[in-house]
């Protein structure tokens, strides 16, 4: 492409790099420079324009962004029309939004002239979000500038919608100084954290929080999902709520995450193929976004959740921390 200041003689049939502004009157930049303009120019005593002019080969910045944009939307995902170099990506449904980072950072670094940006991995979106954009810099663009991005995306955006039918049960465990208030409470903090992703939730009713008690009502629940919630934080593998999957016949996948909140978390499985349990961190008695939420999200778009996934979530596994102590602060405290 050929771009940069050129007398008016050489500017016929060319884009304007920049706006301008002749007699009062502004000229919008991309307007094509014709002989009424050239005129009105050299009326006003403009000698010079800055001007961009397209080359065999280049690919105009509208259909470049298109282009790549056709390659990045996969399932769920919708491209609107290009504008200006760019195009949006939003969601067709609700889900997760699901891609391959690396394809993503891969593209990016084939070419500077075309940037594409998302959401962080794993957002959970709704129907019409917007999920990821395309632009492109210049006006245009070499033809192989953006085969090369394109066909750096292995693997597209995918919206995975929500898993319809699926169903938890939510099991949680009490002292003798429980208060109804706080069951209740954490009830339906949890119901509706599972109904905004399509998952319905029936109750066992409480059980002492020792494990045979709790093994007996994990052993007894039928459900896609075992939500444990116990009266006392998990502090270890051998504590109540991974001792009792283990005496109900399952496994303990994990315990703890690399989120916060959510660090004491438990995962396990009743069972090579019976349901997920999850022993819930304290801070999931409250709605505010943690740890449960990041697997939640994961089980409910249907994709696995084991260690290894749990390994990956420390990468911006640093939630929201507002109200929560700052340890440098303390230290600072005259």
């Amino acid at each position: 492409m050929i771009f940069g200041e050129r007398r008016l003689a050489d500017c016929e049939g060319a884009m304007l790099a920049h706006a301008i502004r002749i007699d009062g009157r502004r000229i919008a930049k991309g307007t094509i420079v014709d002989r009424g303009l050239l005129h009105l120019a050299a009326r006003a005593g403009v000698d010079r324009l800055w001007i961009a002019r397209l080359e065999e080969g280049d690919v105009p910045e509208d259909e470049a962004a298109a282009a790549v944009a056709a390659g990045l939307a996969g399932a769920g995902v919708n491209p609107r029309a290009p504008a200006h170099g760019r195009v949006n990506l939003h969601a067709d449904h609700n889900g997760l939004l699901h891609f391959h980072p690396d394809s993503i950072q891969h593209a990016n670094s084939r070419t500077e002239s075309i940037g594409i940006s998302t959401l962080p991995l794993h957002t959970p979106v709704a129907a019409g979000d917007m999920l990821a954009t395309v632009k492109v810099m210049p006006y245009a663009v070499p033809a192989e500038e953006v085969d090369a991005a394109r066909h750096s995306l292995h693997g597209p955006l995918k919206v995975m919608p929500w898993q319809a039918g699926l169903t938890a049960r939510l099991i949680q465990t009490i002292l003798p100084d429980t208060q109804p208030k706080m069951l209740a409470k954490t009830s339906a903090v949890t119901r509706a954290r599972l109904d905004r992703l399509g998952i319905s939730m029936t109750e066992s009713p409480p059980v002492a929080h020792a494990v045979v008690e709790l093994a007996t009502a994990l052993a007894e629940s039928h459900a896609s999902l075992l939500l444990v919630s116990g009266a006392t934080a998990t502090s270890d593998r051998r504590d109540v709520v991974p001792a009792a999957i283990a005496a109900a016949g399952g496994s303990v996948t994990r315990f703890g995450m690399p989120v916060d909140p959510g660090n004491l978390l438990v995962l396990g499985r009743l069972a090579a193929s019976g349901p997920v349990v999850i022993g819930l961190p304290g801070c999931a008695r409250s709605p505010k976004r943690n740890g449960l939420d990041l697997l939640l999200e994961r089980f409910a778009a249907g994709l696995p959740i084991a260690s290894g996934h749990v390994d990956r979530m420390g990468v911006g596994g640093l939630l929201d921390e507002a109200g929560r102590a700052v340890p440098w602060a303390w230290s600072n405290r005259a």
